[in-house]
């Protein structure tokens, strides 16, 4: 599925997706209102339609995924709490560092394994202020980011989610879920997303990566939660009007856009394998689960990338000697073949 007209091959990310034709037809003929007044049926299917798939009782429709862990955040703490987050994790790394400004949280890193946490780390990292004399911060969230981006797209085993959900509620934490690649990590595993989230009290899905909606994400909790974080978005500057433009492509990735999925996962497989075996660049293969591939490299990445550029073929470097490549709906088979022989001519 191409569809996107261009004489490059964007690796960077899976944000880059554009609408497809049949996407942008269901964008303009969407049914809206005033999604603040709560009146944007279109908006207000997609959010049921979420917390169907996820088990859950409610949901709320954001601009983006950032401000969905922002206000997940701020409505699960208080100011003065603790969050216990991966150390690579989105919400540590790529959010500008929210959960201190918006929500007045500290927080604790857990070290991961190719971005997973383990139950024992976990618990090991939650602090209480009870007991410590007033020193520590109250530990209140865990957040679980699946799959895990900077791990190289690899999704939690559900036994670790269950229990990570586990020590958290016994140590009266609430769990939430950075699921802004969920669907990658369904398709991956094979697991129902409403399983995969059993145990979590919130969890963020993000429309604007895999699915390819052009903008868009959607946190999903309890009836309470949602209202709570409702007032939030408010807030945060989150609320919008005839939002039902944007939700439309947001329902229409959720029919037709998931299954799919599984050909960019291939696809990265496939890149994942060849350029593994070329000389100068080395690949993890036991991270490459979903739809990313991160490689590193003997010569300077920004170097590499350069080079890349010049043969139409476009990724990111995340450091010095570390790239990353990412397929989407907009990768073909011989993008990844293109790929394959701007590497191989390096």
């Amino acid at each position: 599925m191409r569809e996107h007209p261009s004489d490059r091959v964007d690796l960077r990310s899976d944000t880059v997706t554009q609408p497809t034709e049949a996407m942008r037809k269901s964008m303009a003929s969407a049914p809206v209102g005033d999604d603040v007044l709560g009146d944007d049926q279109t908006v207000i299917k997609l959010q049921d339609r979420l917390a169907e798939m996820l088990g859950k009782e409610s949901a709320l429709f954001v601009p983006s995924g950032t401000m969905s862990n922002a206000i997940a955040i701020r409505a699960h703490t208080n100011p003065g709490d603790e969050i216990v987050t991966e150390t690579t994790s989105h919400i540590y790394v790529y959010e500008g560092g929210g959960y201190a400004a918006l929500s007045g949280c500290s927080v604790a890193l857990v070290p991961g394994e190719l971005g997973i946490m383990t139950p024992e780390d976990v618990s090991k990292a939650i602090r209480k202020g009870d007991g410590s004399l007033g020193h520590f911060p109250n530990g209140s969230l865990v957040c679980v980011e699946n799959t895990s981006n900077r791990g190289g797209g690899t999704c939690y085993p559900q036994e670790t989610l269950d229990a990570i959900a586990k020590v958290a509620h016994d140590n009266d934490c609430a769990a939430h879920m950075d699921g802004a690649r969920l669907f990658n990590a369904v398709v991956a595993t094979g697991t129902d997303p409403a399983r995969i989230v059993r145990d979590y009290d919130s969890v963020s899905i993000c429309l604007s990566k895999g699915l390819g909606a052009p903008v868009g994400s959607v946190l999903v909790g309890s009836s309470n939660f949602i209202a709570l974080a409702h007032r939030w978005r408010k807030m945060f500057g989150g609320g919008m009007r005839q939002a039902g433009v944007i939700a439309a492509a947001g329902l229409h990735a959720l029919d037709f856009h998931i299954e799919r999925m599984a050909e960019d996962h291939i696809r990265a497989r496939k890149l994942a394998e060849a350029i593994g075996d070329m000389d100068g660049f080395e690949v993890d293969l036991s991270t490459v689960e979903s739809n990313m591939v991160y490689i590193s490299t003997e010569s300077i990445a920004s170097d590499v990338i350069q080079s890349l550029a010049d043969n139409g073929i476009d990724a990111l470097d995340l450091g010095p000697n570390m790239i990353r490549l990412v397929t989407h709906l907009h990768i073909t088979d011989e993008d990844i073949n293109r790929t394959i022989t701007a590497f191989a001519s390096l």
